[in-house]
């Protein structure tokens, strides 16, 4: 069994999920070769699936630029994205020998819009899973954008089955929809190791998670954490600064959800990943808003109506007015549940598919 997966040039979410659900194929099926096609680092990759997989650096589209977590850059966005639009023809070509050399039997991505007729090419199955279509993310974005929308609405057009997962869009520009629970990772080591490894002596009441993705937030207004002595903090931004009550974790096999049981909270940016990982282990989550982006309500409305939850406004955050950790966070909205089993329930109808 040869399965390709393929990864948005974007961030680290779309990495993580995709990442958990071939974790899941590799526990399920040790045999299968997993052809991972990303620019997102292979220690990220590593870090989940802790078994072997061929890495290879490729991006088929461009997500959006940013300078941080928060903050995009529109015009370098269009830019990068006509580039790819405008030699289509030869990563197409390239990329579909590629997987009829390798003898791969399945595509699936998530959710760059040319891997669908990559697929197409060397005459494959695509399935493509994820929460977002990139129709949807530039559609509100103007004229300029128009004709890259209807691009990626033609590309997703030719998907055989979307895989798709909370905190969703419509997705209309998909044939063929399945919906699944939360794809996630699980925490892999004992909660005492990991206090005694990284010094955490605060309880739990007082520690605090900070995870926003792999772009970080430039302007982290790590000062303000002197105003609360008695409160622990963790961060995996190599970047910090050397605090008596923050601990950064530099080791890439240390992942944020290793460390979500030991907290009261977790500080983030909207993002599908990290709100799963918190949402499954039932910690509370605290959100920063980030603007013009389209799946931000989306998500929002997710951890408001499933979590424990506090919207951060974005300004006194980073003024340094952090009365929201004194606070204690709302309780979510609906008594339903969401299904957790998203990342095994994929694995196994993706081994379904290749029999």
């Amino acid at each position: 069994m040869i399965v390709y997966l393929s990864i948005t040039n974007h961030g680290y979410g779309h990495a993580v999920r995709l990442a958990t659900v071939a974790a899941k194929l590799k526990q399920i099926e040790p045999n299968i070769i997993l052809i991972l096609a990303t620019t997102a680092p292979h220690w990220l990759l590593q870090s989940y699936i802790q078994s072997d997989f061929i890495y290879r650096y490729r991006a088929f589209d461009i997500g959006v630029i940013q300078s941080d977590s928060l903050n995009m850059d529109l015009v370098s966005t269009q830019e990068k994205l006509k580039a790819i639009e405008k030699k289509q023809e030869s990563i197409i070509t390239s990329e579909a020998n590629f997987l009829k050399t390798n003898r791969v039997q399945l595509v699936i991505g998530d959710i760059p819009p040319l891997v669908s007729l990559i697929a197409q090419k060397a005459e494959l199955p695509c399935w493509m899973m994820g929460n977002f279509g990139w129709d949807f993310i530039y559609q509100p974005w103007g004229e300029d954008f128009q004709d890259s929308v209807e691009w990626i609405k033609r590309c997703y057009g030719q998907v055989d089955h979307l895989l798709r997962l909370p905190f969703h869009e419509q997705m209309s520009s998909f044939k063929s929809i399945t919906d699944f629970g939360l794809t996630r990772g699980e925490p892999r080591y004992a909660i005492e190791d990991l206090r005694e490894t990284f010094n955490l002596v605060q309880p739990k009441e007082r520690t605090i998670l900070f995870t926003f993705g792999g772009l970080g937030v430039e302007a982290m207004p790590y000062q303000t954490l002197e105003k609360f002595p008695q409160w622990q903090f963790i961060t995996f931004d190599r970047l910090a600064p050397q605090m008596e009550n923050l601990r950064v974790i530099l080791d890439p096999k240390y992942r944020p959800v290793d460390f979500m049981p030991l907290c009261a909270r977790v500080i983030s940016k909207p993002g599908y990943s990290s709100f799963a990982e918190a949402l499954a282990l039932e910690v509370p989550i605290a959100t920063l808003g980030r603007v013009g982006f389209a799946e931000t309500p989306l998500l929002i409305e997710g951890i408001q109506n499933y979590s424990q939850h506090q919207i951060i406004n974005n300004q006194e955050f980073f003024k340094g007015n952090w009365q929201f950790l004194l606070d204690s966070p709302k309780a979510a909205l609906s008594n339903q549940k969401l299904a957790i089993d998203g990342s095994h329930e994929i694995a196994r109808v993706i081994l379904e598919k290749l029999g």
